[in-house]
C-alpha cells in the first residue's frame, strides 16, 4: 500500500440520510432495478487518463497538481499502478479503461514502448487477481506525440499508418489478456485543419483499411469484445472524421462494417457536435450500433471539452431512458471520462469526483426505470404515431402503396388531415414527476 490515500476509508452506501461526503448515497450496488443488479445496469469504470494521468492544466496554464507518480520513468509507472488499484478498491468499482501512453512511459523505439506497456499490464494482470476490478476498454494513444500530427490512420505517410498499426497490435492484444470487454479506437486527429493539403476520400479510404486490419486481428487472437469508434466533432481537428453517431454509421455503412464496430458515446462529444447526450443515444440505438458510454459533462460558457463529473438527475435521466429501451449496454458500461478541476488538489478530491457521480447516475437509472414502469410516457409517445400501425400506415411502410395509390386514396376519401398538439410542455412535466 502507498500512503496516497492515507486515512481515507473505503466508500460504502449509507443511504439517502447519510451525511458522509464519502459516502454513497444512492448508488447501492446490490439495488435491483427492473429486476437486474444496479451495477450490472451502470457497469461504472475510472478512466486511468483524467484520474492519474492528467496534471491539472489548461489551454492557459501548466500543470498544478504535484502526484508522485509523475515522472517518465517505468518506477513512476509503477507507483502509478499501485495508486490506481488502491482507488479502484476504495470506491469498490468494477471496471477501469486505459490510453498506453497513461499507464507507461515512451522508450527509445515503438519495441521499447510497447515492453514498458506490457510490463505494467503484467502488474494489473496480479492486481487483478487480487481486485474486483475489470478492465472495461484499452485502446492507443494515437494524438499525443508530434509523428500523430497529421493523423494516424488518415496520415499522409504509410509509415506513420504502420507505426500506429503496431501500437494498436500490442494493446488490442494487451485488452484481450485482461481480459477487457471492448477496445476503443478514438481518432483524436483523424480528420483536417485544411482542405489546402488533404485528400478526403484517401483519408477515409486509409481509415477503413486501418479498421479492417483491428477487426481481423481482433478475430485472430480470439477477442470476443467489441470494438467501439468514439465520436467526436472537432477539437483538435478543425473537422474529425467521426464527427457524430450519424457520421459515424455513414462510414461504416460505406465500408461495410456496421455489424462489426458499434460507438462510444460521450456526453462532453456530443455537445461539441451541437446534440443532446440523449440524441446521439437514440441515433446509435436505432442503428443497432450503441456500445457503451463516457459519463461527463461540459461547461456551457467554455467552448472547449472541460470534461466534468456529471451532476444533472434530470440530464442523465433521459439518457438513461435511451439506454433501458436499447436493453442496456451490454458489453459496454459508464466509463467516467471526466476530471476533477484544477484547483482540486487533495487526493479526496478524486473520491469525491466519483462518488458524485455514481449517486447521479444511480438516481437517474432509477427515475428512468421507474418512467418506463409506469407506462404513461410511453402510452403517449405511442399514441402519436399510432396511425402507422393501422392497415393502412403498415402498407405505406411495407411498400405496398405507390403514390398514384396515395393521391388516389387522398381524393376519393376526401382526406383533409388537421394538425395534432405534440404535447411538449405535457411530456416535460410528465418527465420531472419522476426526477
Amino acid at each position: 500500500m502507498t500512503d496516497f490515500f492515507k486515512g481515507i476509508s473505503p466508500v460504502k452506501f449509507e443511504g439517502p440520510q447519510s451525511s458522509n461526503p464519502l459516502a454513497y448515497r444512492f448508488y447501492n450496488k446490490d439495488e435491483l432495478v427492473m429486476g437486474k443488479r444496479m451495477e450490472d445496469h451502470i457497469r461504472p469504470a475510472v478512466a486511468y487518463w483524467h484520474t492519474f494521468a492528467w496534471e491539472g492544466g489548461d489551454p492557459f496554464g501548466g500543470r498544478t497538481f504535484e502526484r508522485p507518480w509523475f515522472g517518465d520513468s517505468m518506477d513512476h509507472a509503477r507507483l502509478k499502478a499501485d495508486v490506481a488499484f488502491e482507488l479502484f478498491d476504495l470506491l469498490d468499482i468494477p471496471f477501469f479503461c486505459f490510453h498506453d501512453r497513461d499507464i507507461a512511459p515512451e522508450g527509445a523505439s515503438l519495441a521499447d514502448s510497447n515492453r514498458n506497456v506490457r510490463t505494467i499490464a503484467e502488474i494489473f494482470a496480479r492486481k487483478m487477481e487480487k481486485s474486483r476490478t475489470r478492465l472495461l476498454w484499452g485502446t492507443a494513444n494515437l494524438f499525443s506525440n508530434r509523428r500523430y500530427m497529421s493523423g494516424a490512420a488518415t496520415n499522409p505517410d504509410p509509415d506513420v499508418f504502420a507505426y500506429a498499426a503496431a501500437q494498436v497490435k500490442n494493446v488490442l492484444e494487451i485488452t484481450k489478456d485482461l481480459g477487457g470487454s471492448n477496445y476503443v479506437l478514438w481518432g483524436g486527429r483523424e480528420g483536417y485543419e485544411t482542405l489546402l493539403n488533404t485528400k478526403i476520400g484517401q483519408e477515409m479510404d486509409q481509415m477503413a483499411r486501418f479498421i479492417d486490419l483491428v477487426i481481423n486481428h481482433a478475430r485472430k487472437i480470439g477477442f470476443d469484445g467489441q470494438i467501439l469508434i468514439e465520436p467526436k466533432p472537432q477539437e483538435p481537428s478543425k473537422h474529425q472524421y467521426d464527427f457524430d453517431v450519424a457520421t459515424v454509421y455513414g462510414f461504416l455503412k460505406k465500408y461495410g462494417f456496421e455489424n462489426e464496430v458499434k460507438c462510444n458515446i460521450e456526453v462532453g462529444h456530443a455537445f461539441l457536435a451541437n446534440h443532446s447526450f440523449e440524441h446521439e443515444l437514440a441515433v446509435a440505438s436505432s442503428l443497432g450500433i450503441l456500445g457503451s458510454v463516457d459519463a461527463n459533462r461540459n461547461d456551457l460558457q467554455s467552448g472547449w471539452d472541460t470534461d466534468q463529473f456529471p451532476n444533472s438527475v434530470p440530464e442523465t435521466t433521459l439518457a438513461f431512458y435511451q439506454i433501458l429501451k436499447n436493453g442496456g449496454l451490454g458489453k459496454g458500461g459508464f466509463n467516467f471520462d471526466a476530471k476533477v478541476r484544477r484547483q482540486s488538489l487533495d487526493p479526496a478530491d478524486l473520491l469525491h469526483g466519483h462518488v458524485g457521480g455514481l449517486d447521479v447516475l444511480a438516481r437517474s437509472l432509477k427515475a428512468a426505470a421507474a418512467i418506463i414502469e409506469d407506462g404513461t410516457y410511453d402510452k403517449a409517445v405511442d399514441a402519436r404515431y399510432a396511425g402507422w400501425q393501422t392497415p393502412e400506415g403498415q402498407a405505406i411502410l411495407k411498400g405496398q402503396r405507390s403514390l398514384d395509390d396515395l393521391a388516389a386514396r387522398v381524393e376519393k376519401e376526401n382526406l383533409d388531415p388537421q394538425p395534432r398538439s405534440g404535447q411538449q410542455e405535457y411530456l416535460e412535466n410528465l418527465i420531472n414527476r419522476f426526477v
